[in-house]
């Protein structure tokens, strides 16, 4: 199978060392944002081509699918260029920064029938997936989770320290990731509710937020982000259950007195980007939907959507 990558920063990055790992795949195109540093990370890679146009490498008749780890103001309507190219898609979190993209690119897949998945990486994180095994076999049940998203980032940079193009944004990219593994895990979401902090001065965005969810199974989510942490970084889950409680930090378990959890043979990595780039090449070899495909995803930024037009009435 041979990739596209739009991206060649940081993240797309993680998915190019990830997708070394994968057998039968090559990442054949690189697209970034300038030339000079695009074609500095293809050759470390050992991609042939290197552009800063999507529509160049869309054109090269054996690119099969595209993996999109650019601004997140650019993925849906390239996650659309990329379909009306008849290419497949994953695009990385967040799908869209407004419930009206998000629909649009839902329709085009479904029009064009490709797979077209979303980076939702808790999904495929194995600690997760560890406890999605109890929950789905009624070994446990969720109650509670309450979720950290810590960052320090008062200036538009990236996760190397670099200067960024596009400004983040804690509803719609840190969010989604807790919003979306809150359904997974313990059902829709029925009730949501954000508060938000003061909005920096230059970047226009809520620097704290508090998010609450309620699923219709009666579990509660308590969501605390913040760009203002100066300590720990990252996001932290503990679930508190029916019958047991963990703490999951990244691709790392322990239960609520710390004990490590043994997660081998959970799944073929322990590297959720690898995983999440198994599920997206799998998908398209065996011609069926993929984990955090668009239509299981959409729930969540209706969410996100709700939340934004709640927000926006408290501030007008």
């Amino acid at each position: 199978m041979k990739i596209a990558l739009a991206g060649a920063g940081a993240f797309g990055e993680k998915h190019l060392d990830g997708l070394r790992n994968i057998d039968g795949v090559e990442v054949v195109s690189l697209i970034g944002r300038t030339l000079e540093q695009t074609q500095a990370v293809a050759a470390r890679y050992g991609i042939a081509h290197a552009t800063i146009e999507l529509g160049e490498s869309l054109s090269i008749p054996e690119v099969d699918a595209v993996i999109l780890c650019t601004p997140t103001q650019m993925h849906a309507a390239q996650a659309i260029q990329c379909m009306d190219a008849g290419k497949h898609v994953q695009v990385e979190i967040p799908l869209a920064d407004s419930l009206a993209d998000a629909e649009a690119v839902l329709a085009k897949q479904q029009a064009t029938g490709l797979v077209c998945m979303v980076g939702h990486t808790r999904r495929f994180n194995p600690s997760h997936q560890y406890l999605h095994r109890k929950f789905t076999s009624g070994e446990a049940a969720v109650q509670q989770m309450d979720v950290q998203t810590y960052f320090f980032r008062r200036k538009n940079i990236n996760a190397r320290g670099e200067a960024r193009s596009w400004t983040d944004h804690l509803l719609w990219h840190h969010a989604a990731h807790s919003v979306d593994l809150f359904a997974w895990q313990a059902g829709p979401i029925v009730q949501a509710h954000a508060i938000e902090g003061p909005r920096h001065p230059d970047l226009g965005i809520a620097m704290d937020m508090s998010i609450q969810l309620k699923a219709q199974s009666g579990a509660i989510c308590t969501l605390s982000l913040s760009f203002n942490n100066d300590g720990p970084l990252g996001t932290f889950f503990r679930y508190i259950c029916d019958n047991g409680t963990w703490i999951a930090r990244y691709d790392d378990l322990v239960t609520g007195t710390e004990e490590a959890v043994d997660l081998t043979g959970v799944a073929v990595s322990n590297n959720g980007i690898e995983l999440q780039d198994r599920e997206f090449v799998n998908a398209i070899r065996e011609g069926r939907e993929p984990n955090s495909s668009i239509a299981q995803v959409l729930p969540c930024y209706r969410v996100l959507d709700q939340l934004e037009r709640q927000l926006a009435g408290e501030t007008s």
